[in-house]
């Protein structure tokens, strides 16, 4: 759904709830406290009065929109602007877009990017997997302050950027998620493998990192030596690379720097935006309506 449907079918308030309860109840109210159905409309605060637990409450109660003074109609653009940009949105260009301040823009984000976490289904068939590393170029600090030996910035594996590991389905999804450049090795690939991946349904092909040398106990694998081809007939990694591609971008173009306590989040956003980019709008809209309410 792009910003005029939004406009056009959600004009005020009153239509933005109606739309959520009917998302989140179908026909019939329900009291968020005590699951009755005994309950009145309360029609001028958009509210409603359960006779079972004489307690008020509205639709957006125990949702990600609990207890926001934004207006439900910014709510929706701003979740139709993230959806819609393939790179990713910052903060201060929301902010500018739904008339809004940048801190207030920045949780709602945050907010959203919660209910485009992970559904914890499972990769299967060609699995292409590999790791990268996110993290901005470090500063030119002052040459007085430079140390003799100062080497610069490594690049590879030997950076002292964040590490990302990730997979992809071939013509599929895609799962990532930042780790430590400690936690690297054969056993911790096993265990991603192992909670995202259909082994019996799988083959997995990577690069000739030292990691995946015993993989083949565990999974079909296949590798390629970059050092020598980067594709060898089906046996490559370029669309995991092309993901990163996207990741890299969005975070170097849009938002300059993130911090290693959100990258997940941020990184969880662009997940969900590529696992879904072959939906409609409005399908894709409602599919995240529909998280942020729990359905």
């Amino acid at each position: 759904m792009n910003i005029i449907q939004i406009f056009k079918q959600f004009p005020t308030q009153k239509e933005c709830i109606e739309h959520l309860e009917k998302v989140r109840w179908v026909d019939k109210p329900v009291c968020v406290y005590c699951g009755s159905t005994n309950t009145n409309p309360l029609s001028k605060e958009l509210r409603h009065h359960c006779n079972g637990c004489r307690k008020s409450f509205s639709v957006t109660v125990g949702t990600i929109f609990h207890q926001t003074h934004v207006p439900l109609q910014k709510w929706f653009l701003l979740i139709s602007l993230m959806q819609n940009a393939k790179k990713g949105l910052s903060a201060c260009q929301a902010a500018r877009d739904i008339e809004a301040n940048r801190p207030t823009v920045w949780s709602m984000m945050h907010r959203i990017r919660k209910a485009m976490n992970d559904d914890g289904s499972l990769l299967e068939g060609i699995i292409e997997m590999d790791e990268t590393y996110v993290g901005g170029k470090p500063r030119k600090e002052n040459k007085k302050d430079k140390d003799d030996d100062d080497k610069g910035s490594p690049r590879g594996r030997g950076t002292n950027k964040t590490p990302v590991v990730g997979a992809v389905e071939r013509g599929g999804n895609v799962k990532a998620q930042s780790t430590s450049k400690f936690e690297l090795k054969f056993k911790d690939f096993l265990n991603f493998i192992r909670k995202n991946i259909n082994i019996a349904e799988s083959l997995l092909v990577t690069d000739e990192y030292k990691a995946y040398d015993r993989m083949s106990s565990v999974i079909p694998h296949y590798s390629v030596n970059h050092s020598k081809e980067y594709a060898r007939g089906d046996i490559h990694t370029n669309t995991i690379e092309s993901f990163w591609a996207i990741l890299k971008r969005g975070i170097m173009g849009q938002f300059h720097w993130v911090s290693k306590k959100y990258l997940n989040n941020y990184i969880d956003e662009f997940c969900y935006r590529y696992n879904n980019r072959e939906l409609d709008n409005n399908v894709a809209f409602s599919m995240t309506i529909n998280r942020m309410l729990g359905v």
